[in-house]
């Protein structure tokens, strides 16, 4: 958030995705050798078109890819969705693979995938990748129809968390996800439970071999006639080889003459083509030698690059062939179907990729050339990809080309761009490409990392790393200076850490003269937080309304892009603060929306408007969406967002939680605060994670534990008290206001009318001072009912109509019923008394409708029982989800589940999803009591495991 996100080019936009349709990896390839239709194997996949896993498993050129085109032609007529990715070696690094998987399912559905890709590139831990695939599969379970996903080339993935990846997108597969795992080799997966529940489709080279019939159609489609005892003898030297009846085909298709019979002296009688040795020896001697030397070159300077178009090629050739020879050859080899097939048409020019046996024929040749050579012609390579503005394929060609510094400087070039993009997680890939001694001596590649480190939430490195470079940027060089200047102030805001960003602010208020509007709207994001850090409102909100308005390419930066949404998002947010909720919803609605068209290049905005309206929503008292739009948002918000946004998601549906009545799942999100709080070292989060907890068990008679909730909030407090003043502004105040407001809640529940009032007559001035008004309102409203219980009435009367003004003023609704469950009672009463006012008598009807809607939400209505016999155990859920249940019914958190159980709290929370779906309820509380009914509450054994 305090990184101003830079603007969306809406033509660079569609550049983009005309990109990413053109990336041959997501698209099926064309089969462009019309082999025959497998209607044996067919019926055998359409058959299995709903299980959850499809293995298809053989050496190259039997037919794998081919199978599979035909299988989707008909299941896109049947309302399948189809999505492909074909695996290439460098999907070994994870990120890089877990990017392509996201693309291949966008492909389908951007909104499919558009939580796994807001979490992508912040963090490679395995909670991180757990998370996305999660986020994945909960967007394929939304979506609409059946989904299909082919992950072609599985043998060129070996990394062990890459497949840990793909057991997890296995295990958790929605009802609507077929997964298809092609490979040359063993599928590196469990796939035991499936395959004993029928749902596994295996096909190995004895499936896919061609049969004699099939072997004869093929050859006389591909050579229109042929005699079948011709035939029999190419499928015996083959075995039903397909790629060696191709290379047959070939052959004979070139004779001059008719197709009589096989010369014993024919190189095809002595040929056996069984495996992809034989096709290689093969394609050497009947096909390479007989094109011309200038073909082969061409063909040779081709397999240096994963796909090719006439430009490129006539860019790896040089002046060695005329660019209408170059397009010409291409053509042919099309046409002649040569193993080289189309993939996308972009604009006026077609790409094209080669057969992989035969890549790797050419690219023998290629790697037996000299090292001069092969540079040469990754050099060529690398400034056609350059100048196309193909970042990716253009660093890679520059490392080949041994150019790590020509690669450095283009990735150091085009960051900028790529952040406006919103593809931070493929500048983390470029980056990684680069030797480290490129990095270390450029300090704009080290200012991009220090950004990286902060996006994936390495708060530790970042700060070592930050504190390296600033010995080490000249004085002189005043605007890399002043970026670490923006980045220490960023890492503040992400550490919560007030004292910190004050130190800064001396700094930062010196920007330097001709600063890009980057730069600049990223300082005022920085400069108003730390204004609303101290109470300082207007003046937060006055940094972003007059902020200057600079040009890209003659459009206003700040006031299209999405780093203007950030700076609406601070707008909000210090109107929060103040408790002015009317003002709040107008901003976040509007953010929001637009946030979300702009995707990933908006993501913090998006993530800091649904935390501001989720607050709005419940303060309006409208429950069931607060809950709708945080509950989906929260992983994301979580991993994405600064503290403040985390603080208000998790407290609100811990609130709307208890407002329903769900007190477990209440406590379940005020814990998984703390756990945020405490893994990133933010006391004040902390605090209101523990303040929260501690009035919820007043509330529940719980006393023994909110006492031990209060000493630890003392210590808490105590620890932050060596700076809390009259004066005393951020998170030393706050943690001193929910301390004192914890020891009124404790009063009140043990009718110390005295001891409540003291402490509210020193801290409602306390949060005036502040601008916290909806905090004055609040504890207004408790002074009231603390004055009623002491029996002061005209002071309990002034009370509730100076709190029912100011909350009508600011448009509060829970924070005045919140204030204590006889509030509404008390406000009646004083109403009652008073001269009619059709304003006050408004607002306080308004409270009486939330109260009811409330009341009548509290405890959900018992579910019809059933006519029939009630499922088993093992009809309703699964052993491991029987086990969460039983721990549930011991009221532990999804953390302690998880440790127990031995898995991550992400499963848990999955686990959570199947079993409310199973039960039909929606809360902790209703699981539990639902499981008790059907009598399976108790837990199995310790170490009985079946996942």
């Amino acid at each position: 958030m305090p990184q101003n996100s830079p603007p969306v080019d809406p033509r660079r936009s569609q550049r983009g995705a005309a990109e990413s349709r053109a990336d041959p990896r997501l698209i099926p390839p064309r089969d462009t050798a019309r082999v025959v239709a497998r209607e044996r194997l067919l019926t055998q996949l359409l058959e299995a078109r709903r299980n959850r896993c499809v293995v298809l498993q053989g050496p190259a050129g039997c037919g794998k890819t081919s199978l599979l085109i035909a299988w989707r032609e008909a299941l896109l007529s049947l309302g399948f969705d189809i999505a492909w990715l074909t695996l290439a070696p460098e999907d070994n690094e994870l990120a890089h693979f877990l990017d392509y998987l996201v693309a291949s399912l966008a492909q389908v559905d951007p909104a499919m995938c558009h939580e796994a890709a807001l979490l992508g590139g912040r963090g490679m831990d395995d909670e991180a990748v757990e998370r996305t695939i999660i986020a994945l599969v909960r967007g394929i379970a939304a979506h609409s129809n059946d989904v299909v996903l082919v992950l072609d080339d599985l043998h060129h993935v070996a990394n062990a968390r890459n497949h840990e990846a793909l057991q997890w997108l296995l295990d958790y597969a929605p009802a609507n996800l077929h997964l298809v795992l092609v490979s040359r080799g063993a599928v590196p997966l469990s796939l035991g439970r499936p395959r004993d529940q029928g749902l596994v489709l295996e096909l190995d080279m004895r499936d896919l071999r061609f049969t004699a019939a099939e072997s004869e159609a093929f050859l006389k489609a591909q050579l229109g006639e042929i005699g079948q005892r011709e035939a029999r003898h190419m499928h015996e030297l083959t075995d039903g080889w397909v790629a060696g009846l191709q290379l047959f085909a070939i052959r004979l298709k070139r004779k001059k003459q008719g197709i009589t019979d096989l010369a014993p002296s024919d190189p095809l009688a002595n040929a056996q083509l069984l495996d992809a040795r034989g096709f290689a020896a093969y394609f050497e001697r009947e096909v390479l030698s007989r094109l011309a030397p200038s073909e082969v070159e061409m063909l040779v300077r081709m397999a240096s690059c994963t796909r090719v178009c006439a430009p490129l090629c006539i860019a790896l050739i040089g002046h060695g062939q005329s660019p209408a020879e170059v397009r010409a050859l291409l053509t042919r080899l099309e046409n002649d179907n040569l193993f080289i097939a189309p993939i996308e048409s972009s604009g006026s020019e077609t790409w094209y990729r080669l057969n992989p046996l035969f890549r790797e024929t050419l690219l023998e040749r290629f790697r037996a050339r000299s090292e001069l050579h092969q540079r040469e012609v990754h050099l060529a390579a690398w400034l056609w990809f350059r100048d196309h503005r193909q970042h990716d394929d253009a660093v890679r060609h520059a490392l080949l080309a041994g150019e790590p510094a020509a690669a450095a400087d283009l990735v150091l070039r085009v960051a900028r761009t790529m952040q406006i993009e919103g593809d931070l997680r493929k500048l983390v890939g470029l980056i990684r490409l680069l030797p480290l001694a490129e990095v270390q001596t450029r300090i704009g590649l080290r200012l991009w990392m220090l950004h990286l480190q902060l996006y994936a939430r390495e708060f530790d490195a970042c700060a070592a790393a930050i504190a390296r470079l600033h010995a080490d940027i000249p004085e002189s060089d005043t605007h890399s200076r002043y970026r670490l200047i923006l980045l220490r102030a960023a890492l503040a805001v992400q550490r919560d850490d007030t004292d910190e960003a004050l130190s800064v602010l001396p700094h930062l208020r010196q920007i330097p003269a001709h600063a890009d509007s980057l730069t600049v709207g990223g300082r005022n994001n920085l400069l108003s937080w730390i204004h609303m850090r101290r109470g300082e409102y207007d003046e937060a909100r006055r940094v972003q309304s007059e902020a200057p308005q600079p040009l890209v390419d003659g459009v206003p930066l700040m006031g299209t892009s999405a780093g203007i949404l950030n700076g609406r998002c601070i707008a909000g947010f210090s109107y929060a603060l103040e408790g002015k909720f009317i003002q709040v919803e107008r901003i976040s609605r509007d953010v929001l929306f637009e946030a979300d068209q702009r995707g990933s290049a908006a993501a913090e905005a998006a993530c800091f408007a649904a935390a501001l309206l989720g607050e709005v929503l419940y303060e309006f008292n409208d429950l069931e969406a607060a809950r709708k739009l945080l509950e989906d948002r929260v992983d994301v918000l979580e991993r994405v967002s600064i503290p403040d946004s985390v603080l208000r998601v998790l407290t609100v549906l811990s609130a709307v939680h208890w407002a329903e009545g769900h007190h477990l799942d209440a406590f379940a999100y005020l814990e998984r605060l703390e756990e945020y709080a405490t893994q990133y070292g933010l006391p004040r989060l902390v605090a209101h994670s523990v303040a929260e907890q501690i009035h919820r068990h007043l509330l529940s008679g719980q006393f023994d534990a909110a006492e031990a909730g209060l000493a630890r909030l003392d210590m808490i407090a105590a620890r932050a008290a060596g700076t809390v003043t009259d004066a005393a502004t951020g998170t030393a105040a706050e943690i001193h206001a929910m301390t004192e407001s914890s020891h009124i809640n404790w009063c009140i529940a043990h009718e110390d009318f005295e001891g409540a009032a003291c402490r509210l007559q020193a801290l409602i001035p306390f949060c005036e001072a502040r601008g916290w008004q909806r905090h004055v309102a609040h504890f207004q409203m408790q002074a009231a009912v603390v004055d009623a219980g002491r029996g002061r009435a005209e002071a309990a009367r002034e009370a509730v109509l100076a709190a029912l003004r100011r909350g009508h003023r600011l448009g509060l609704v829970r924070s005045l019923l919140d204030a204590d469950p006889s509030a509404l009672d008390l406000i009646a009463a004083v109403v009652q008394g008073e001269p009619h006012d059709p304003v006050l008598s408004f607002y306080v009807s308004r409270l009486n409708a939330a109260k009811a809607a409330s009341s009548s939400g509290a405890e959900p209505p018992a579910k019809p029982a059933s006519r029939s016999a009630p499922p088993t155990a093992a009809e309703t859920l699964s052993e491991r989800e029987v086990r969460v249940v039983g721990l549930l019914a011991q009221a532990l958190p999804n953390k302690k589940i998880a440790r127990t159980l031995g898995i991550s709290p992400e499963t848990v929370k999955w686990h959570l999803k199947n079993i409310y779906g199973k039960l039909s309820v929606t809360s902790r509380d209703e699981a539990v009591a639902r499981v008790r009914d059907l009598e399976l509450g108790s837990t199995p054994v310790a170490g009985e495991e079946t996942d």
